[in-house]
């Protein structure tokens, strides 16, 4: 037996991710108190050598297919290993303050977030529907874990729960579907069902096992009907968990989603897109309008996230190269902008408090302008205000979409766009024109937290200005789908 160095190569940054959460939690062992803010720091080394490593192999001229081809280190998987890690980096700093903060085992805590992330990467490379399910699974049970770590909150507790049984719930839908295709194809390697199902067309058990899979994958990105999860995980779970979910998982299940659809199934794409048009239209629509009753802000960031998965898969509705681009473009600045809201509620939140109601941001602009500025960033980039990110990625999605003559699904897009306005501005209208009693404080107190709002606003209003290297980053990505 050789060892072949281009196989591990390929799974290199996921191995990376996972090597360090091994010594993060070997190391836990040994550190007390204060002394334990340095596994923080070390998972962060760590997520940056990931991060540096994946763009030294995004030089190489071609894929690297390892395992048989069951994992492939292509631009695609790297653009997505780089997302991911640098969401979980940035999960990562904003931790360093706000573990001090909560009642939560912080070694456990780093250690299932990097583990959930070499799931993700891992994912995201997958090229063979075991492999895909395997990473799925170490992705989803670290994170029914983080849902659930504050012990002595109810709601925690009760999210970790529905999260974990509609999760397994979801998955059992996804092993069938498996099944399915291995039956109608003799193999789980997506490449060998493309070549089936481009010779002998879509058979009554890969019909099957697309719809079943279509349910697993519509649970993970939280397509209507599959998403009623999301608004009681994503408030009852602490808030840098949520953050961490809406960034890492929702860009880990898309990278899945489109591979298997895209280079898997992308031969009888008139066969899924027409079903993948309504869910766009159903998951924007119910995602917006349903936000507009919220009170609570992470209930309207849940709601939110369901409406932005519907605008993200318009990308694959096209079915083109310029959709694909489009959508890993838009899951990159999704997560950022998101990302800085969710910190923005956890630099407001004092010992023992939480930040969830809109009234709870009230005089923010006036008396932090940095925190009011930033949110203020935030909230015009998600809907879709010039010339923030935000507004560029619905761009470049419905350009493709009009391309490709989907002319009304794009005016539905454009329509709930105008609806999210409200609830967005509500928030900017609660800093802004409400005055606050609620204490603050100083932004010394919580220096990586305030860094990370820094650098997730930088991001967002840079990358607006000036979209072209992320989106041809995007476009190179995509085309190495194959």
């Amino acid at each position: 037996m050789t060892f072949d160095v281009g196989a591990w190569q390929a799974a290199l940054p996921g191995l990376i991710v996972a090597g360090t959460a091994l010594v993060v939690m070997t190391l836990d062992l040994f550190m007390r108190g204060p002394d334990r803010d340095a596994l923080a720091v070390l998972g962060i080394g760590g997520l940056a050598l990931t991060i540096a490593g994946t763009l030294v192999m995004w030089r190489a001229p071609a894929a690297v297919a390892a395992f048989d081809n069951t994992l492939r280190a292509d631009h695609y998987a790297l653009f997505f290993a780089v997302v991911i890690t640098a969401g979980s980096l940035l999960t990562l700093l904003v931790s360093v303050d706000y573990l001090r903060r909560q009642p939560i085992p912080s070694g456990e805590y780093l250690t299932l977030v990097l583990l959930s992330t070499s799931g993700m990467v891992f994912l995201a490379a997958a090229n063979d529907l075991i492999v895909l399910f395997l990473a799925l699974e170490i992705m989803s049970v670290a994170v029914y874990v983080l849902a659930g770590l504050l012990r002595h909150e109810v709601r925690s507790t009760e999210a970790a729960l529905k999260y974990f049984l509609l999760g397994a719930f979801a998955t059992g839908f996804l092993l069938y579907g498996i099944a399915f295709f291995y039956a109608a194809t003799g193999s789980t390697r997506l490449d060998v069902i493309a070549a089936a199902i481009r010779r002998e067309g879509l058979g009554p058990y890969s019909l099957v096992g697309m719809a079943l899979l279509l349910v697993g994958f519509g649970f993970k990105v939280s397509l209507i009907p599959f998403h009623v999860w999301t608004p009681d995980v994503y408030e009852g779970s602490p808030t840098a968990v949520t953050a961490f979910m809406a960034v890492g998982v929702k860009a880990a299940a898309f990278a899945a989603f489109a591979r298997v659809f895209m280079s898997g199934l992308g031969s009888v794409a008139p066969s899924w897109t027409g079903v993948l048009w309504v869910l766009a239209a159903l998951t924007m629509t119910v995602g917006n309008v349903t936000a507009v009753a919220q009170r609570s802000v992470k209930r309207m960031l849940a709601y939110s996230s369901i409406a932005h998965a519907g605008y993200a898969l318009i990308g694959l509705v096209t079915a083109t190269k310029e959709g694909g681009a489009a959508l890993l473009f838009y899951l990159a600045v999704y997560g950022l902008m998101t990302f800085g809201a969710f910190t923005v509620l956890i630099a407001c939140a004092r010992r023992g408090e939480s930040v969830e109601e809109y009234a709870d941001l009230a005089g923010l602009g006036f008396r932090h302008p940095v925190l009011g500025a930033a949110m203020t960033v935030f909230m015009l980039s998600l809907a879709g205000f010039p010339p923030l990110a935000g507004f560029v990625g619905k761009f470049y999605l419905f350009s493709a979409a009009v391309s490709a003559g989907y002319v009304g699904l794009v005016v539905i897009a454009v329509l709930n766009s105008l609806v999210s306005v409200y609830f967005y501005l509500g928030v900017v209208v609660q800093m802004y024109m409400a005055e606050g009693v609620r204490p603050l404080e100083a932004p010394s107190a919580q220096p990586w937290v305030f860094a990370t709002i820094v650098i997730a606003a930088l991001g967002t209003v840079l990358i607006g200005v000036l979209p072209s290297g992320t989106m041809e980053a995007a476009r190179v990505a995509f085309l190495s789908l194959g």
